[in-house]
């Protein structure tokens, strides 16, 4: 993904043009402003019915928007608290809070996330992390 930069230091990415990275057979994710040029790193992950994210946390905070479909979003240890997102919806993780998100329904979601960081970095529970914070398949800690 190049993001292009423009004039007075805007800078503008093109989900169109963005690189596709799978989480997993009905998941991908295309990071957006994800040169480590930004103060925030940004993303839109898309999800048929039946995903559910693997639980992970990072060392700040991470704000997820709902774009299209449901999510039920909940973190660790509070399973029976999980709550369901639409779109136009905002979830805020503060930094070090295990979470994940499962899709809702029967339509496919699309969330863009925000990462208060220049780079991904990411921590599963139960699975590896590779260099550019996403998960590796098939692999357990």
């Amino acid at each position: 993904m190049t993001v292009e930069h423009l004039e007075r230091g805007a800078k503008l990415a093109r989900l169109e043009t963005s690189e596709r990275v799978e989480f997993s057979p009905i998941s991908h994710y295309h990071p957006l402003m994800s040169d480590g040029t930004t103060a925030v790193r940004t993303g839109i992950q898309t999800a048929e019915p039946g995903y559910v994210a693997e639980m992970h946390q990072h060392p700040y905070e991470e704000l997820l928007f709902i774009l299209e479909g449901e999510a039920d979003v909940w973190v660790e240890g509070h399973e029976d608290a999980k709550r369901r997102m639409k779109a136009g919806d905002m979830a805020s993780m503060p930094p070090n809070t295990p979470h994940t998100f499962a899709v809702a329904g029967n339509k496919t979601m699309r969330l863009l996330g925000i990462h208060h960081s220049k780079e991904r970095i990411v921590e599963y529970v139960a699975q590896a992390t590779n260099a550019e914070g996403y998960p590796v398949q098939g692999t357990d800690k």
